[in-house]
């Protein structure tokens, strides 16, 4: 098994969340039902500019469909990835063309090539992390489920 921990740090994670505006959701579907659109379509709504990477697709969430990482036209904070992990290499060579700001990849989408490559480029890496979750636990409202927040406090809200 693979030591993932340095792909997973939660301040690292902060970080490119809370700095981004622009994600590539490569391999995006336009299928409502896989995780690619859903991810996308969450992140949509929470604010960031959303950009599908699918050579299969024209347009996603009302979005101009990319075939690759290298035609789209503007700068991108972070490249999410759903695609099979030995295809990481290349998009991970393409993330550093683009001079993206990170290297996202999904749950199970793990390389440690492709992690190399983007390192080497100056790509931030994230691996084996969901991006909404990991939104959701830091930026969102998933505390009030009962999730740990690495955080305690004593701080009361206006209601007494």
């Amino acid at each position: 098994m693979t030591d993932l921990a340095r792909y997973t740090d939660p301040l690292t994670i902060q970080r490119v969340l809370h700095t981004a505006s622009t994600i590539a959701v490569v391999g995006m579907s336009g299928n409502e039902l896989r995780a690619s659109y859903f991810v996308g379509y969450y992140l949509k709504r929470h604010g960031y500019q959303v950009i599908p990477v699918n050579p299969r697709e024209t347009e996603i969430l009302g979005e101009k469909c990319f075939p690759s990482l290298l035609e789209v036209p503007v700068p991108v904070d972070i490249v999410d990835v759903f695609r099979a992990p030995d295809a990481l290499p290349g998009i991970a060579r393409d993330a550093v063309t683009i001079r993206a700001g990170a290297l996202w990849c999904q749950f199970g989408v793990i390389n440690l090539e492709a992690a190399q490559i983007a390192e080497d480029g100056g790509v931030t890496v994230i691996m084996d992390r969901c991006l909404k979750v990991e939104h959701a636990r830091y930026v969102g409202r998933m505390h009030w489920l009962g999730f740990n927040t690495q955080r305690i406090t004593s701080v009361r809200t206006g209601l007494q």
